[in-house]
Parts: C-alpha cells; structure tokens; sequence
C-alpha cells in the first residue's frame, strides 16, 4: 500500500508539473528522476501546489496542515531549490518552477553530497538527450520556445550596433539585474559525470533577478557583482561559448554559456533544427569572397551549420565556407574565431519577436499547447487585480488569431467579448 501511495505520489506530480505550459513527458525515467529529487510525501504535497505564485496560506490550505508547519516544508522545499522564493517588501510568494529551465537544472548547479549527481546525470542524459519526447515537448512543440540566442556584441560594426535594441544584449541584461548569481553549468556539470564533458568553463551559468535571489539564498548560486558578470561573459566569448538566454524582453531570468557538444539547447538545434527550437537573434552570418576556406570556423559552430565548399564543381577548386541560413542562430561565435575576416554578421531580412516578459511568454506558449485553461482556473490568485491585468495584458497583445484560441481554450464569454471590442476598436 505504501509502494502504491508513492507512485500515485509521483503520478499526480507529473499530472501537476503538465499543466505548465513546459511540461515533462510521462516516463518511467521521470518517475526516477522526481524519486531522487522528492521524497514520497514531497512529491504528493507538491502536487496540490497552484501553478502561478502562492503565499504559505495557500499551501496550508492546500494541504490541511497549520501556518507554521506549511511554512517549514516550503523553506526546506525552497533549500533544494524545489521551490523558488520571491520576496516582495515584506511579503513571501513561492512558485514550483518547471523542470527546465527549472529544478533539473538547479540540482547540478552546485556540487551537492545530499543528492546521487552521477546517478541524476545518468538519468537525465537518457531522458532528455537520448530520448525524443522531453526534447521535443521542451524545444519543438509550438513556435514560442523558452529560449533565444543573444549575438556576441563585438562582432557587430558600429553601425549594427546603433540598431541593436537593449533587449537583444547580453550585456545590458547583466547592467539591469537586480541580482545576479553564478553555478556550475548544468550541462556540463552533467557531462562530467556520464564520461563527456569538454574542458569549456564551467563556472559560468548565470541566474539574474528573482529567480537569481532566490538561489543566492539557497546557497545554489553565489552572489556576484555586474563586473564579475561581465568579465565571464568576456570568458565565454573568448572560450567561443554561445550564449542562450530566456526568451523574453523584461526580466530575462538566465543565461547560459553553451558549447555545441554538451548544452542541451544547442544540442536540440542540431537535432531539430527545422523545427526551430531556439530562437535567433536578428542577424545571420555572411561569408565574404575572400574566405581562404581553412575550416577554423567550422568546430566552433554551436549547431553545425557550417561546411566548406569548393567553388567548381566535382569538388575540385578552391573552398571556401558555407552557411545553411535557414538553421544559423546569428550567435557571431564562427566570426569572432575568423583569422580573416571573411565572415560578418548582417541583419535577418525579418525581424525575430521576442515575448515582453514571462507572463507574455508563457501565455503564448500554453496557447499554442493547449494548455491556456490551466494558467487561468489553476490558481486563484491569478485574479488579483495585478495579476489579472497582467493576464489580459498578454492576451490583447497577442493576434487576432491566438486572442481567438484563447478565448475558445478558456470558454469565457467575458474574454471572447473584450478580444472582440479590443479588434473592433483597432
């Protein structure tokens, strides 16, 4: 009976953890995976959590237990980085965050003796990288995805650079934080313990903002001033390291410093490419007519978009590179490793659209999984008037199509009306 009581533990966790719009296949794996993560009683109280922000009040209620014991579990929830915590002035709301970008990460932020990491890597290796249906429910599914790339600044001219929006600079990202934390690169770290890490740096995964301060508590991520930051991205660009950020405009939560060979994402792009499971930045990269055709850009490529090619047929003739343009991420790294300069970044002929913020992004993305309804009836607290506002801010400034599918995902009547009087009166 207790065996029977743990799964069904684990069972209702996943069944929680898909009503998010980044959700987590069903698998035996998993089931492993939440079985080093959660104890048996964790899984199945975590289970009953509201999807969006909550205070103690509501997981008390949710779990029928006092203030105080409600408030012991969330903290010690929140030292394994299961929870995320968000301190507001003197108000405390929580959130599970979904598994990637999420707590599969943040268990391999850090070297930890409390957790088998090897037999986690071990086990994330076979679910997300060898299996399809994580990777594709992750990076495939829909056309918004959790990530984008951001272009390396210094391979930009001076007049790129006049047209480049703060947004779509890493460095910017750094200058506004609010807090800024840095782990050990989970995929990496991961790497290292299944026998392939590269000997890229591995110090260098950053955290930003709440989610940053959250983790600095928790002791997951150390606390680093905006110069630290930006001399580790200076590294990363000089280890030709990709950089992978949140696919949003506002409040950008992460950025990772990826290597073709072990980062997931980038993995995913080499795999999926087609299916554009990371979004670009707004440039592409060119080849010049002088190219020699050494191949020195070819290695650093974070998803192998890159060939050399002979200029008469039958293969005969001199090289030169080649980009595919419909797979280039427009990261610049092949540029900055050109010894000739005979590769540039130019502007995409059509512009890349990054959600405002994660509520506009996440909303996008249950829309396009189907999953609208959860974010809406899930949580009470979505209601509050800031929240809600929040909610249908989103929802208008999204088009007429997806406000459409919104509405019919939803059934309301009250939100079907409004996206209504809000088209008539564009």
């Amino acid at each position: 009976m207790a065996h029977q009581t743990a799964r069904d533990g684990y069972s209702q966790l996943i069944e929680r953890l898909n009503r998010f719009p980044q959700g987590a296949p069903p698998a035996e794996l998993l089931n492993r995976i939440l079985g080093l993560l959660f104890a048996p009683r964790e899984a199945e109280l975590v289970s009953r959590l509201p999807i969006r922000p909550f205070e103690v009040p509501a997981a008390a209620s949710a779990w029928k237990v006092s203030l105080k014991e409600a408030e012991i579990i969330l903290d010690e929830l929140c030292s394994r980085a299961l929870l995320v915590d968000i301190v507001e002035g003197e108000r405390r709301y929580f959130v599970l965050p979904p598994p990637m970008a999420g707590f599969f990460e943040f268990a391999l932020m850090r070297v930890r003796d409390d957790l088998d990491q090897k037999l986690l890597s071990q086990l994330y290796e076979q679910y997300i990288t060898q299996e399809d249906d994580f990777i594709r429910a992750l990076f495939v599914d829909g056309s918004t995805q959790l990530g984008r790339v951001f272009v390396q600044e210094t391979t930009l001219s001076s007049g790129q650079s006049l047209h480049v929006l703060n947004y779509e600079r890493a460095t910017e990202v750094i200058e506004t934080a609010s807090d800024i934390g840095i782990g050990l690169c989970y995929c990496r770290h991961k790497k290292s313990h299944v026998g392939g890490a590269c000997g890229a740096p591995m110090d260098n995964c950053m955290t930003f903002n709440t989610v940053a301060a959250s983790l600095i508590r928790s002791g997951h991520v150390r606390r680093v001033d905006k110069r630290e930051c930006l001399d580790l991205l200076h590294q990363a660009w000089e280890a030709n390291l990709a950089q992978f950020g949140e696919n949003v405009q506002q409040g950008v939560n992460f950025i990772c410093n990826c290597c073709p060979c072990c980062c997931d994402a980038m993995q995913a792009a080499q795999r999926f490419g087609f299916d554009r499971p990371v979004h670009t930045s707004n440039f592409e990269v060119r080849v010049e007519e002088h190219c020699s055709g050494c191949g020195h850009c070819l290695p650093v490529c974070p998803v192998k978009v890159l060939s050399l090619e002979t200029l008469e047929p039958e293969g005969r003739g001199r090289k030169r590179a080649h980009v595919d343009k419909e797979l280039c991420l427009g990261c610049g790294v092949c540029v900055r490793s050109c010894r000739r300069d005979a590769l540039r970044m130019v502007e995409r002929s059509q512009r890349v659209l990054t959600p405002v913020s994660s509520v506009h992004k996440n909303v996008l993305m249950a829309i396009e999984r189907g999953k609208l309804q959860h974010l809406v009836f899930d949580n009470r607290l979505l209601w509050q008037h800031r929240a809600l506002a929040a909610f249908f801010g989103a929802i208008l400034t999204l088009s007429p199509v997806k406000r459409a599918l919104a509405s019919e995902q939803i059934g309301s009547r009250y939100l079907g009306a409004l996206c209504e009087r809000f088209n008539s009166n564009q």
